[in-house]
């Protein structure tokens, strides 16, 4: 398999495995699609990790078989491939992606639909569509602007250029920088204290805020006061305000 979903502790990983650099061809674009979406309904994922492995994380398309498609191939082609990312950008749950090495292109893409960030400080991230004739397709011209600003993803969209991960932090492109071998440990770390976490408050968070950032503030104000109010009829909510009031802040256990 190019793509595998493996479960351990409530964390489930999201493995890009095609070798040498993880070029994300049809394939893999399908596969990412039904791993978010199982990912998004098995109940022993709290939490999910995006990873390439130690040297790569995904170094964009597949350039070779992106050149044979004509226009009306790439007409019915590019909502598949936008559907595939956004479905993990939807996955309704925490989602950190553990960047190693290159990112670029539809990498750079896949990462941006993650929630936070950990790169490593050898990781390389960009969207040289530019270089050949093109723009992203996957959702970079969107997801990058809101991440980190117009002018800044107008910069890297016109130029192509890679950025480094001092400057990726810098800008708002990555969250966290660590050293190359610590990238892995690091993301599952974030992943699994947010899989003890509350399950539906966690999901109502990551809602409330992504269809804000997509609407008006006094839309977003009213998504955020339906989920708030929701949350008062779940158990978590519950057992939260009771560990609160009886333990003190902090130590409430959820299932």
């Amino acid at each position: 398999m190019t793509v595998t979903l493996e479960v351990s502790d409530n964390v489930g990983t999201i493995r890009l495995d095609r070798p040498p650099m993880n070029a994300l061809d049809i394939a893999v674009q399908d596969r990412l699609r039904e791993l978010a979406e199982e990912a998004g309904r098995r109940d022993d994922v709290r939490a999910v990790i995006l990873y390439g492995g130690e040297k790569v994380f995904a170094a964009g398309a597949d350039i070779k078989e992106m050149q044979a498609m004509d226009h009306a191939a790439m007409v019915v082609r590019s909502r598949a491939l936008q559907e595939s990312f956004t479905a993990v950008a939807r996955i309704p749950k925490p989602v950190v992606a553990a960047v190693t090495g290159y990112a670029l292109g539809g990498g750079c893409e896949l990462a941006l639909c993650a929630d936070y960030r950990i790169a490593a400080d050898n990781a390389k991230l960009g969207q040289p569509e530019i270089l050949l004739g093109l723009i992203p397709g996957a959702g970079g011209t969107q997801r990058l602007a809101r991440l980190v600003g117009p002018s800044r993803a107008k910069d890297l969209i016109f130029t192509g250029r890679q950025v480094k991960s001092e400057e990726a932090l810098a800008i708002g492109l990555v969250d966290r920088v660590v050293p190359a071998a610590e990238v892995y440990e690091q993301a599952h770390a974030w992943a699994a204290r947010l899989a003890r976490g509350p399950a539906l408050a966690l999901r109502a968070a990551k809602e409330a805020v992504d269809a804000g950032l997509e609407t008006d503030i006094d839309t977003g104000l009213t998504v955020e006061r339906s989920w708030f109010a929701g949350l008062f009829a779940t158990e978590d909510r519950e057992r939260g305000m009771r560990s609160f009031v009886e333990e003190g802040p902090g130590k409430a256990k959820f299932l």
